[in-house]
């Protein structure tokens, strides 16, 4: 399946950033050579499983506050925004019959408490100088931006690598259903470079957020390189699946391991394509869409008139023109497109008749 990082660990990650107060405060805990445990939110679920140290009252948090509470053995106890201290010094007993894989003593309690009570807990390791936050979905190191930084350029790199493979595929693939020589293999192509380049961007995504605002740009950069590439598969669905799969997204591959991505045969299932290799009969939703202005309505219709790219492009303006909604303008304006189009990719413009 796709992995991404779980929602509860993502939303924890984002109230850790570097530069908030919260991730300033586990690293100046780190910096005094302290261990740590810290709940990110009391209630009642919390409250049942600790014992001893010492309740707060109205005391703001603060980084500075942080870590001098943690200078003490106890767990502390924020509330959920992160802006009080509730509870300092405080033993946590969660059920030792929840299951952990983690071999430290605070680590292990921390992922007991992350699951028993639901809130965030990070964990602050005094020997290996390494902050985790445990969820009950998962954990996560919060890493140095320096460390950070180096993986998320190399992976927009790999994402802008991504982007051209898929610009040269749909041009390949344009000229081909120009040519009438379109195959279910060329749409797959373009369907799984969609897929690894919006599988890339998740992880781009994931990594920003530990980042904090040094992600700006590396957020800004993949989500250009993002742009438009889910429409794509899209409208390449549309073209060459059947009726019945028709509406299928990206989000229908979200069962496949990458390795499934990669393999033309499984990806292909997955849209009912089963010879790869025979000639298709696209639509024209894609190459329609490159008409601004065409309403929908329109673009439907002409695809339902025409059954086919090829018919539809072989089409007059005359018979272009008696689609409900093209009209002889527009029609003209088609036509027009066509032949540009047949003219940037060296072919030799058709004769039409009516």
């Amino acid at each position: 399946m796709a992995t991404h990082m779980p929602p509860s660990l993502l939303t924890a990650l984002r109230r850790l950033a570097p530069g908030t107060e919260l991730r300033n405060g586990i690293d100046r805990i780190i910096q005094h050579g302290s261990g740590a445990l810290v709940v990110l939110g009391g209630g009642n679920a919390v409250d049942e499983l600790c014992t001893g140290g010492f309740l707060l009252r109205d005391t703001r948090f603060s980084e500075q506050r942080l870590a001098e509470l943690a200078k003490m053995d106890g767990a502390i106890v924020l509330d959920e925004s992160a802006e009080r201290i509730l509870r300092a010094n405080v033993h946590l007993i969660p059920d030792a019959s929840i299951a952990t894989s983690e071999t430290g003593t605070r680590h292990r309690t921390a992922e007991r408490m992350a699951i028993q009570t639901g809130k965030p807990v990070v964990s602050v390791s005094e020997g290996r100088k390494i902050a985790v936050v445990f969820t009950g979905e998962g954990r996560q190191e919060l890493e140095s931006p320096i460390t950070v930084l180096p993986r998320a350029n190399q992976m927009v790199q790999s994402l802008d690598r991504s982007r051209r493979r898929l610009d040269l595929a749909e041009e390949l693939v344009t000229r081909q259903e120009l040519e009438g020589e379109a195959t279910f293999r060329s749409a797959v192509s373009i369907i799984q470079r969609a897929e690894i380049i919006h599988r890339l961007g998740s992880d781009v995504d994931d990594l920003t957020v530990a980042l904090g605002d040094e992600g700006t740009l590396i957020r800004f950069q993949a989500t250009d390189l993002l742009q438009g590439v889910p429409e794509l598969a899209e409208l390449v669905i549309a073209d060459y699946a059947s009726a019945r799969r028709r509406l299928r997204t990206l989000d229908d591959l979200s069962h496949l391991t990458m390795g499934d991505v990669h393999d033309p045969e499984a990806v292909a299932a997955v849209f009912g394509f089963k010879d790869l290799d025979a000639i298709a009969k696209p639509s024209g939703y894609r190459i329609l869409s490159g008409l601004p202005g065409l309403p929908a309505a329109v673009k439907e219709g002409l695809v339902a008139h025409f059954k086919s790219l090829s018919r539809m492009m072989d089409a007059s303006a005359e018979r272009l023109g008696r689609v409900e909604g093209v009209g002889r303008g527009r029609a003209q304006q088609l036509r027009s497109y066509f032949e540009q189009l047949r003219q940037d990719a060296g072919l030799v413009p058709h004769n039409h008749g009516a």
